[in-house]
């Protein structure tokens, strides 16, 4: 007997501009499954997640949910109930209430007769789901203070009471600690008894292997396998990942430090606002530093620190021995500091802006003269970048918007690297 499916594509085809981003992909996922999804950045896994929700709809092939062709693209609510996506940027409204201000019940409101919004019974329900789900939250808190682990119970929550039973999870662990990827886990298991179906994005392998079922490995915009994990050892799920693709032969040798011993970062004695109290740190020219902690550790708060997003209450920052003009991020630049930030939609793009501007945006006074930028120039410049970094876009005039999330990405570290950083700082 053929198990029904949640989700299928059949034949996709998807190009943006002249770029072509998926060619001929097809995808089925039976109910009750937990579908890995994975490949490198710019395989096009985001492309196939935006035509399973209807944000983009195929040049060529179908989509189906449910065992039904997909709805209309402008019909919102057909969508919203076969399918959901949690992205790795939530997107519960920050400004407004848990459930009386429609994150619970966004487009979903119990309502009067007459259509005006049964506020009562929206929060008696929205606390019984609240309550189902083990969490101790007062529908009426703004969902600006929920941390990460409730937001995305919330979008799952969400999901299921606008009666989706296909969810797909966009790189759900990326701001969670152990225990709490261990309670999502918990819950998805027990959604797949209850005939739910999930479709899991990460490149954290093992928790692939620890939750999910199947897997469908995507490459250069093509389906290249797909298997049971249970059959496919992680050797062969990265060697289906990379393909014929090899590291350099001195990618993992170490780069001997340009200055010897000399310090590139220092901090000592730092104080900041929040947790860090007399913090020091030394990172010498060459030298690649991890640092780390749990949430509320103030690791990201050091990070701050270090690029002039803060202000420190306390101590000195040296870049190359000399003390550093902190609390300027612009000043920070000119000395030689870049930053990657942990949320380029929050601290980084500027979306309805090109890539080639996106790319040089940190180094514009150097294109040019009295204040103009010269095209020219730009153009030299951002398309050096484009080749280094392999940033697949159809030109650097494309919005960079429009780009797939992995190539997004690339586009954030190419910028940090544009002005040439003694010391680069990525969250």
């Amino acid at each position: 007997m053929i198990a029904p499916l949640a989700a299928e594509a059949r034949g996709v085809y998807k190009s943006f501009a002249h770029i072509k981003v998926l060619h001929d992909v097809s995808v089925s996922v039976p109910v009750g499954d937990a579908r890995a999804l994975v490949g490198r950045n710019g395989a096009g896994k985001s492309t196939l997640v935006g035509l399973l929700t209807g944000i983009h709809m195929p040049n060529q092939g179908e989509i189906w949910l449910a065992g039904q062709a997909a709805p209309a693209p402008d019909d919102r609510r057909a969508w919203r109930e076969r399918v959901a996506c949690v992205y790795q940027r939530w997107m519960v409204i920050p400004q407004l209430t848990v459930a009386v201000a429609e994150n619970l019940f966004l487009n979903n409101h119990p309502t009067r007769v007459g259509g005006a919004v049964d506020w009562r019974r929206l929060r008696d329900q929205s606390m019984a789901a609240l309550e189902d789900w083990g969490l101790d939250v007062d529908p009426d808190l703004e969902a600006s203070r929920l941390t990460v682990e409730q937001r995305q119970i919330v979008e799952i929550a969400r999901a299921l009471l606008q009666g989706s039973r296909f969810i797909i999870l966009d790189e759900p662990t990326a701001e969670l600690e152990r225990r709490e990827v261990n309670r999502l886990f918990d819950r998805i298991r027990q959604l797949q008894e209850n005939g739910v179906t999930f479709l899991y994005i990460s490149h954290h392998l093992e928790e692939i292997y620890d939750i999910c079922k199947t897997v469908t490995v995507m490459r250069d915009g093509r389906v290249v396998a797909e298997s049971p994990l249970s059959e496919l050892s992680k050797d062969g799920l990265v060697a289906a990942m990379v393909g014929d693709a090899a590291p350099p032969a001195n990618a993992t040798k170490p780069r001997d430090g340009a200055q010897g011993d000399a310090i590139g970062l220092e901090m000592r004695g730092v104080n900041l606002p929040g947790q860090v109290k007399d913090f020091n740190l030394k990172v010498k020219f060459g030298e690649c530093v991890g640092l780390v902690g749990l949430a509320g550790s103030g690791k990201e708060d050091v990070a701050a620190a270090a690029v002039g997003l803060v202000e420190p209450l306390q101590g000195v920052v040296l870049i190359n021995g000399a003390p550093a003009p902190t609390g300027s991020v612009s000043a920070m630049r000119a000395i030689g500091v870049a930053f990657v930030a942990r949320d380029r939609h929050v601290q980084g793009l500027f979306p309805f802006m090109t890539l080639a501007d996106n790319l040089t945006v940190t180094i514009w006074g150097k294109l040019g003269q009295l204040g103009f930028v010269s095209l020219s120039t730009q153009a030299r410049r951002a398309q050096a970048q484009i080749a280094d970094l392999g940033i697949i876009a159809s030109s650097g005039q494309q919005p960079i918007g429009e780009l797939s999330g992995g190539n997004q990405q690339k586009a954030m570290v190419g910028r940090a690297l544009a002005s040439e950083p003694k010391v680069l700082v990525l969250v």
